[in-house]
């Protein structure tokens, strides 16, 4: 970590929130937190496990990390 106040720290979460809010978020008719909840958790999940990547050769995130983790061992 650097010194306090530097925005590079945030710069992978500060992204990552971004996206969610402009996916999840904004531009839908107000509902309930439990439905926003779960739109939420459903984005996450599409976010590790199914969104591809072309910096990581085509597969998703968790793909990517599981074939990286099985090159190393």
């Amino acid at each position: 970590m650097s010194r306090k106040g530097t925005c590079a720290d945030n710069v992978a979460m500060e992204n990552f929130f971004g996206l969610l809010k402009q996916k999840v978020y904004y531009g839908e008719a107000l509902i309930s937190y439990e439905e926003l909840k779960q739109r939420s958790e459903q984005y996450i999940t599409y976010y590790n496990n199914e969104r591809i990547k072309q910096k990581f050769a085509g597969m998703s995130p968790v793909q990517y990390r599981t074939h990286a983790s099985q090159l190393a061992a």
